[in-house]
Order: C-alpha cells, then structure tokens, then sequence
C-alpha cells in the first residue's frame, strides 16, 4: 500500500530533473517525444545482415550445408561463419545474438549407429546379468 503513495518518479527509480525535462518534450512534440532517439556510444559492431546471417545458420541443420556433423556447436558455428560467410565473430558473441533471438543450445549431442571406438564392446568388460535380460527383451 505505502507503494501506491509514492511519487511515479520515485516508483521509477528517476530524478526530478528527467520527470520535468520528458514532460516538457512530451507538451511539445507530443505522442513521438517517447520514442527513442540517437544516443551516443560505439557503433553496433555487426551489421543487421551479419547478425541474420547468424540466425540463420543456426537455425539451418549443418548436413543440409554439405558439413559432416549433425547439430551445431560455437566452436562449429563460429568457424563455419567465419571461413565460409566472412563473418569473425566471437563464440560469446554468437551466444548472445542467438540467446537474445530466444534461441538455447542443447547441452550434449547423442550419437547413433556405429561407436566411435571399434574396440569399445572389449574395453567395456562383460555385461551384467541384467543387461542381458533386457536385450533379450528387445530382441
């Protein structure tokens, strides 16, 4: 309740001298006086092309591009934007672009059909007699 009773300039975290100089820019240019208007500091570094361009790569499966792999990574999508479209971005950089766009990275990669490693079965020792049950199972 004691919220309600505060002042909007103090619900808004704003000085007095801003609450004063934007109701003076709103009584003399209206409805667009709350637009956003230039402000100084650096340049965006990446061009709105650039930046769709990393979208759109991440959002494409790397096979329909000719490229060995099945999902996306940084460290991939940041040299393949780099070698193949010219682009030299940082892998933090991708992330947040992708991040900003409401697009998340999936945390591991799983792998079908063959094992990497063609003496994995040796390596792994022998199976437990639960496990053979199951495969039975599925059999």
């Amino acid at each position: 309740m004691a919220r309600a009773h505060q002042p909007l300039q103090a619900r808004l975290d704003l000085d007095g001298e801003t609450v004063r100089k934007r109701i003076h820019r709103f009584n003399a240019e209206g409805l667009d006086a709350l637009k956003d208007r230039y402000r100084s500091g650096r340049r965006p570094t990446y061009t709105p092309e650039q930046t769709a361009t990393v979208i759109a790569t991440a959002l494409t499966k790397p096979q329909t591009l000719g490229l060995p792999f099945a999902a996306w990574t940084l460290d991939r999508l940041a040299a393949y934007l780099h070698e193949r479209k010219a682009i030299a971005m940082q892998r933090s950089r991708i992330d947040e672009i992708l991040l900003h766009e409401g697009l998340r990275w999936c945390k591991h990669e799983t792998w079908f059909g063959e094992r990497v490693d063609p003496e994995f079965a040796e390596k792994r020792g022998r199976l437990k007699r639960s496990t053979w049950r199951l495969l039975r199972a599925v059999v």
